[in-house]
């Protein structure tokens, strides 16, 4: 499944790549992300349910309001998950809450796949539900998780999802099914995933100051396998936005929803 240049006026012998995730909500920019690329890669998390540094924005300020967001926020930044779930589900009392947060992200599922250009590879975040996507992904979108794909001469493999956490957010599954999507890819020369392998620099998130999950058998896989680059999103401000583990480049492209702006691989 090659991709060839349609963007250019001329001819090129190079291949341009735009990379995103962490969507979360932009749709704006998500519009022009694949400027200029031969393709655009998306990581997941295009769903905005709660907004750390805007706490006016995402699905749970729709419903209850900003000042319910910022004392949630502040519980869980506090690692007081007991207690954040005892509160949301006070608020959640007498509300049909699938019904409220399905409606919620069909919305902005709309909106965001309507803004994803032509070609998008895309993978799922831990926040999105991949049981809609169906609905939404137009001809142009091809969706991905523990399988490959070639674009322009490079094997490019994906694995979407998170590992279970106490945040409980809608795509987190077990280690060892997650270890069996990575194991189905083989070797790639690029290795997308949405969660990053188990680094502790990689994982540590320098603003709510906790550490996020990883995943070892991503970890594993880059030891083994070797790929060029790793790329992932998942931690919003990371310690180390990238690092180098043996012959693999880990780049943390997870700032999309602040900056948005696509991290570029050519070659």
């Amino acid at each position: 499944m090659a991709v060839t240049a349609s963007r250019t006026r001329h001819p090129r012998t190079r291949t341009r790549i735009h990379v995103v995730s962490d969507v979360h909500g932009n749709a704006r920019d998500l519009a022009r992300a694949g400027d200029g690329a031969d393709a655009l890669l998306c990581l997941g998390d295009l769903v905005l349910f709660l907004d750390y540094a805007d706490h006016a924005r995402g699905i749970f300020p729709q419903l209850f309001g900003a000042e319910n967001a910022t004392r949630l926020i502040a519980l869980r930044t506090a690692r007081r998950f007991d207690e954040a779930r005892a509160f949301a589900a006070e608020l959640w009392a007498g509300v049909d809450r699938n019904a409220a947060v399905e409606q919620a992200v069909r919305e902005q599922y709309a909106e965001l796949f309507a803004a994803l250009p032509t070609p998008t590879y895309a993978t799922y975040g831990n926040v999105d539900i991949p049981g809609l996507w169906s609905e939404y992904a137009r001809p142009g979108t091809t969706v991905l998780d523990g399988q490959r794909v070639e674009i322009g001469g490079r094997t490019f493999g994906f694995v979407g999802g998170g590992l279970r956490s106490p945040m409980r957010t809608p795509y987190e599954i077990g280690d060892e099914e997650y270890a069996a999507k990575v194991e189905a890819l083989g070797e790639v020369d690029v290795l997308c995933s949405h969660i990053p392998p188990d680094v502790p620099e990689l994982l540590y998130d320098t603003v709510p100051r906790r550490f996020e999950r990883g995943s070892r058998a991503l970890l594993d896989a880059i030891r083994r396998t070797r790929p060029r680059y790793a790329l992932f999103g998942h931690v919003h401000q990371p310690l180390a936005r990238r690092m180098r583990i043996g012959a693999t480049e880990c780049v943390n492209v997870g700032h999309f929803a602040r900056t948005g702006r696509p991290w570029v691989l050519e070659w």
